[in-house]
């Protein structure tokens, strides 16, 4: 998804040092003013008896608009040539125990307190850091008024000069010192946004794929502290955060941006009652991105990645009645972490950035020897559904597997041992009939009593491609031709950021979009909590997943030939590879799913022909797209091209002969809506401009839908709709952020997209 070529970038920022001071214990409402020039100035330009009354007066940070790390800082004043000169006068009532410089700088840069310099300082920073002035430096600050001067040269590219003295044992917050950190603070709020409470904040069991009975909900309110990375262990706490919202949305009820130089401490008093001979489990949804854990003060494990489950078995440092759960996060929201749309600088197609625990906490008893997940697959010819479970804790002798499959409360199979379970007169799982069979999964001692046990469920389908009459391939779904017809759905909220504020809300907008004439939903750049998927199961949507982006991408070049991959370091490569296998795993159950994304656009796209082939193997049961609207490589089984604002494909090429051939992303057409804006200043755009009234939007909508209709008929079997919501800045959604209004009804939605799924029927039985 890329933005519309004419879109100005705007007056964001770059690669960065600079200078300026907060009167320590006076937050500022608005950035200091300093006085600069880029002429080079007369010697002794340091010095507090200095003039200068003939420098110009800008606020702070300054800087230029090029490069990537724009989106890092605030350029209030423009600089763009090599050199500039700064001074500014600040007053402290008292010299701090450990005052820093808090500064981001590109490139070189020297800084001096009152005429005595504190610093050299070479190279460039990616984000603001901090200098500690110690010894004779630090005795250049003085009670009252000081001086702070500062002189940066850039040599090339983007650039940016900001500092502050402050004192590092006090976490700076951005917005105060620069009048804004890069976020917009919108109002905006969803109906199940306004009706959150602590005491109802995501109440259900997390993962219907295992579920178990015995466990003890930790969503509501904790403590929280910010403090920067040298911090041991806070000292004070800030106040109380909603889990499981980022620190930086509205619901989580702080709104702080957390800095690429800080920690976020999160902490909570458990009353636990652990029962003699059974293992206590801490569960996270996900928390973005690198966290430990400690319970009672003891570490009990840590955790990279900020999209995906994990947990610590925290059994041997629990106690009887109180137990304190402490969590820290780290997130740079840069380098190569896997990240999405988030960015420091949201802007465009990219979005605010999500810090901290975003998923479900919680608890549960198992026993020393249980269950640790199932793998669940079904073959639609043999009527059966194959659960392999994963066990954990030492070997019980003479233990055996049972297993279930049931409809409606009635067993109608078991299977013992090998995990084999016969379906007689199966229902196959579509979008037009969404069975699904309940499951239950046994682990037994030698006399049959149970030692532990979950539930679950399965959905009988077959995922497939078969060429047309004329040679093309086409989607199928339990061996009938399918045409895949679904949004682009970003998963984002003006309330919650990437943490959904209610099951209620992602299961209406699932149906909303299934009465629309949708059938598969693209989820884009984003892995949802797992219940996200089970609504999808129920409702009857095909999912394509895509992984999560982040690192250094390669030129984009769409469907041309002789496509080049990013150079990635070994490390970086396994942690991406391990994060796709981990989602793979994760969310392999879900029948909804049927297509695996592991690039898009040609972001962080690297080794595409080993990935590709790694992907082909690990799942066999699912389709692999391998690039969707990127640069295509032969592996795989979808070609797959990005249109704005029509939908297009060149099918005259025979490269795609042997794939099958969708358009990934087009549309994207904006309306705005008066009073459900992210942020009324900013451009709030769409793609082709925006139309003159709501009217001329439907007929944009109906062209496009036209097209693609004649595109299936020429071989094209699948087609993605920019996007389910507005979200931040871009209005091209079927309804607002907020979801409170849908700019075309769904039953006229349906009436419109009904050409693309005619015809389709994929078979109910086997």
């Amino acid at each position: 998804m890329n933005p519309p070529q004419s879109r100005s970038v705007g007056r964001l920022a770059a690669g960065v040092l600079a200078a300026v001071v907060t009167a320590l214990g006076q937050p500022l409402s608005a950035a200091p003013e300093w006085k600069f020039t880029i002429e080079e100035p007369a010697e002794g330009w340091e010095q507090p008896a200095f003039s200068d009354a003939k420098w110009q007066t800008g606020t702070g940070g300054f800087g230029n608009t090029e490069g990537a790390v724009a989106q890092n800082a605030t350029v209030h004043t423009e600089w763009t040539t090599a050199d500039i000169w700064l001074r500014r006068k600040f007053d402290l009532k008292e010299i701090p125990a450990k005052p820093a410089l808090f500064i981001y700088h590109d490139d070189e840069a020297e800084v001096y307190l009152n005429g005595q310099r504190v610093a050299i300082l070479a190279g460039y920073t990616e984000f603001y850091s901090m200098v500690p002035l110690e010894g004779m430096n630090r005795d250049a600050l003085k009670k009252g008024s000081n001086l702070i001067a500062v002189h940066c040269h850039q040599g090339r590219g983007a650039q940016y000069v900001d500092a502050h003295v402050i004192d590092s044992d006090t976490v700076p917050d951005l917005h105060e010192l620069l009048g804004e950190d890069g976020a917009v603070r919108s109002e905006l709020m969803t109906e199940w946004g306004e009706k959150v409470t602590p005491d109802n904040v995501w109440r259900e069991y997390p993962r219907p794929q295992m579920k178990r009975e015995n466990w003890n909900n930790l969503n509501g309110t904790w403590d929280y502290a910010v403090t920067t990375l040298d911090v041991i262990k806070p000292e004070t706490w800030a106040g109380t955060i909603l889990v499981p919202f980022p620190i930086e949305s509205k619901l989580s009820g702080v709104r702080r941006m957390l800095q690429p130089y800080e920690a976020l401490w999160y902490r909570r008093t458990v009353n636990l009652s652990p029962t003699p001979g059974k293992r206590t489990l801490l569960h996270f949804g996900a928390v973005d991105y690198r966290c430990q854990v400690w319970v009672n003060e003891q570490e009990v494990g840590a955790h990279v990645g900020g999209n995906l489950p994990f947990h610590f078995d925290i059994t041997d440092d629990l106690r009887d009645g109180d137990n304190v759960l402490m969590v820290r996060v780290e997130d740079a929201t840069g380098g190569i972490q896997l990240r999405g749309k988030q960015v420091l600088k949201p802007g465009g197609i990219m979005y605010t950035r999500n810090s901290g625990i975003w998923q479900s906490v919680w608890t549960e008893e198992v026993s020393r020897r249980h269950i640790e997940r199932l793998a669940i697959s079904t073959d639609i010819k043999a009527s059966t559904i194959t659960i392999r479970p994963e066990l954990e804790g030492k070997v019980v002798v003479g233990e055996t597997l049972h297993a279930e499959v049931l409809a409606e409360g009635e067993v109608l199979g078991t299977a013992d041992g090998e995990l084999v379970l016969r379906v007689p007169d199966a229902k196959l799982w579509s979008p037009a009939s969404p069975h699904l069979y309940d499951l239950k999964v046994s682990l037994l001692d030698p006399d049959g009593k149970v030692i532990d046990e979950v539930t679950s469920y399965a959905g009988l389908r077959e995922v497939g491609r078969e060429r047309d009459a004329d040679g093309n391939f086409r989607f199928t779904l339990n061996g009938k031709p399918v045409f895949h017809w679904g949004p682009l759905d970003q998963g984002w909220w003006p309330d919650g950021l990437l943490a959904p504020p209610s099951d209620e809300a992602i299961r209406w907008e699932i149906q909303w979009l299934k009465d629309a004439g949708f059938n598969m939903i693209r989820k884009h750049i984003k892995v949802e909590p797992e219940r996200y998927y089970y609504h999808c199961d129920r409702i009857g949507m095909m999912v394509w997943q895509d992984q999560v982006s982040g690192g250094e991408s390669p030129p984009w070049t769409h469907l041309k030939p002789d496509p080049e991959d990013a150079l990635w370091q070994e490390w970086n490569r396994r942690q991406w590879l391990t994060e796709f296998d981990e989602m793979i795993t994760h969310l392999g159950n879900f029948p909804s799913i049927v297509v695996w994304t592991p690039f898009n656009e040609a972001w962080g796209q690297h080794r595409t022909m080993s990935v590709g082939k790694w992907a082909m193997d690990r799942d066999p049961s699912r389709l692999i797209n391998i690039a969707s609207g990127g640069n295509f490589w032969p592996i795989g089984h979808i070609a797959d091209e990005h249109s704005y604002p029509d939908p297009g494909f060149p099918l005259d090429d025979d490269r795609f002969k042997d794939y099958v051939k969708v358009v990934g992303e087009f549309g994207g057409h904006g309306w705005p809506v008066a009073d459900h804006l992210w942020d009324p200043k900013k451009e709030n755009w769409g793609y082709g401009g925006l139309p003159k009234s709501l009217d001329e939007y439907r007929q944009r909508y109906e062209k496009s839908i036209g097209i693609l209709a004649g595109l299936k008929a020429k071989g094209i079997s699948g087609g993605v709709y920019t996007q389910t919501t507005d979200v931040e800045e871009e209005i091209n959604g079927l309804m607002t952020y907020d979801r409170k209004v849908q700019k075309i009804p769904a039953a006229e939605l349906k009436k419109i997209n009904a050409p693309l799924t005619a015809g389709d029927s994929p078979a109910e039985a086997p």
